[in-house]
């Protein structure tokens, strides 16, 4: 079986597309709140999700006792990049800038929580140490996330060209190695906002690793479609690291002010 025919099987069924444009919509969404806005058993969703689940088109996180349910766009980047990617995208672009020109008042009152999934050949040490090493980060990501990653220090995104600029800079706040790491962005230490914040949560997931990276409390509409953008190109370049020891043959995402 291909590895997208999971993805392909989920998304042929009109239910499942229905439960997935009901996230895009309002993410992070309930079980009990999809069955209400589409009007349909608890059973039923349940199974629908769960196929949605093991596509990997969705993602759920647990917050105290609600399982809440995240669109995961990372199979979809997938397709884009496989069957899209150097054939139709200037136009495609075009377009969607038209759509997100039209949707922007309506994003700009709720900025939903942004959550990647993506799994990897590799162990949850490994995965870590990509998370926090400043030479790996520098290979993967373009510049150098620099810490001594302890809860309370200060972490910066350092420019590797020599300048040593910091374009992002931040703080631990929770560090539980090699499973979970909590830090603030903050582009600016003079910014009148609150940070948002970036958890990456590595679970063990059979032989390889669950990598959930959720970034919440975005302040704009702008923020939201940089790092939406961003963070598959980085995870992604993270991912071809680990499995290949290679990066794939694309720019790194860069953190700057315009996507926090």
């Amino acid at each position: 079986m291909s590895d997208m025919e999971p993805v392909f099987k989920a998304l042929a069924d009109r239910t499942r597309r229905d439960l997935l444009d009901r996230l895009r919509e309002r993410n992070g969404q309930t079980l009990r709140e999809l069955c209400e806005d589409l009007e349909m058993a608890r059973q039923s969703a349940t199974q629908h999700l769960d196929v949605l689940v093991r596509a990997n088109l969705v993602t759920v996180v647990r917050r105290g006792r609600e399982r809440l349910h995240y669109l995961n766009p990372a199979p979809i980047h997938e397709i884009e990049q496989r069957w899209i990617a150097g054939f139709e995208q200037p136009r495609l672009q075009a377009l969607n800038a038209i759509k997100r020109q039209a949707e922007e008042y309506a994003m700009a009152e709720t900025i939903p929580t942004y959550v990647y999934v993506t799994y990897i050949h590799a162990s949850a040490e490994q995965v870590w140490r990509a998370l926090t090493d400043a030479d790996l980060t520098a290979r993967y990501w373009g510049n150098a996330n620099v810490s001594d990653w302890q809860a309370g220090s200060a972490w910066e995104h350092r420019r590797t060209d020599g300048s040593g600029q910091v374009v992002v800079r931040g703080t631990v706040l929770e560090t539980d190695p090699p499973h979970r790491l909590v830090v603030t962005f903050e582009d600016s230490p003079d910014e009148v906002r609150e940070p948002s914040t970036v958890t990456y949560l590595i679970e063990a997931h059979q032989e390889i690793v669950r990598l959930t990276v959720t970034h919440e409390r975005l302040p704009n509409a702008d923020m939201y479609r940089g790092i939406a953008q961003g963070w598959p190109a980085v995870l992604a370049n993270l991912k071809s690291l680990l499995e290949t020891g290679a990066v794939l043959p694309q720019s790194p995402w860069e953190m700057s002010p315009a996507h926090v």
